[in-house]
């Protein structure tokens, strides 16, 4: 990651998004869980994963199912900005999380999560979180509906980066246990990287699949 940087690969905005992985059914260390957006039941694990432009994976948490909880969502979101800081940090409705907002606006990051209003009697008048912890923290500081419109529809981008690292095996894992199920995918993710800097160092689009 840190030479995908070096090379000016990174874009400024960043995507934080949760993809299932299935595994064989002799792994006992998995288990079944629906995948909500695939709208479907699968056998394996789940994987978060922070990607920028060009398909490429910044930071990544192994877990036990598709969706990541409030500190798996920390612990990649602060990986991420190790790397290098960006302008913008994009999430679903599942993102709206008061501290991660306001971990990234102390890091002078805008993260756009559509606002969720769970079970709440007086929801806000607002479409993402961040427009309310803008205006509770900064009085001189506005954002655009537009612009942040425009930004999140950026976050498509994030699919296509977990498309591109199933193609490298993350998809399906048939290695036994957590923790060679694990390494499988952490393999996966690196190996993407290495397509992107190689079709970069040859002069191709470093978004592309194959070498």
């Amino acid at each position: 990651v840190e030479q995908a940087a070096a090379r000016g690969l990174l874009d400024s905005t960043y995507s934080i998004d949760s993809t299932h992985v299935e595994a064989i059914q002799y792994n006992d260390a998995a288990s079944w869980n629906y995948d909500s957006t695939a709208e479907e039941h699968y056998y394996g694990f789940g994987c978060t994963i922070v990607s920028t432009g060009a398909k490429i994976p910044i930071a990544a948490e192994f877990t036990q199912r598709k969706q990541a909880d409030q500190q798996t969502a920390m612990r990649v979101t602060r990986d991420a900005l190790a790397v290098e800081i960006p302008i913008w940090m994009l999430g679903d409705s599942a993102y709206d999380i008061l501290d991660w907002h306001d971990h990234l606006l102390a890091a002078g990051v805008v993260p756009i999560a559509p606002y969720n209003p769970r079970n709440t009697d007086d929801p806000l008048d607002i479409e993402y979180r961040v427009e309310n912890r803008i205006t509770e923290h900064s009085e001189d500081v506005q954002l655009k509906q537009s612009i942040l419109d425009e930004t999140y529809n950026c976050r498509t981008g994030v699919e296509r980066t977990n498309d591109a690292v199933k193609d490298c095996g993350l998809g399906h894992v048939r290695a036994r246990g957590r923790v060679h199920a694990r390494t499988e995918v952490y393999v996966a993710l690196c190996l993407r990287l290495v397509v992107a800097i190689t079709n970069y160092e040859r002069g191709n689009d470093p978004g592309c699949k194959k070498l």
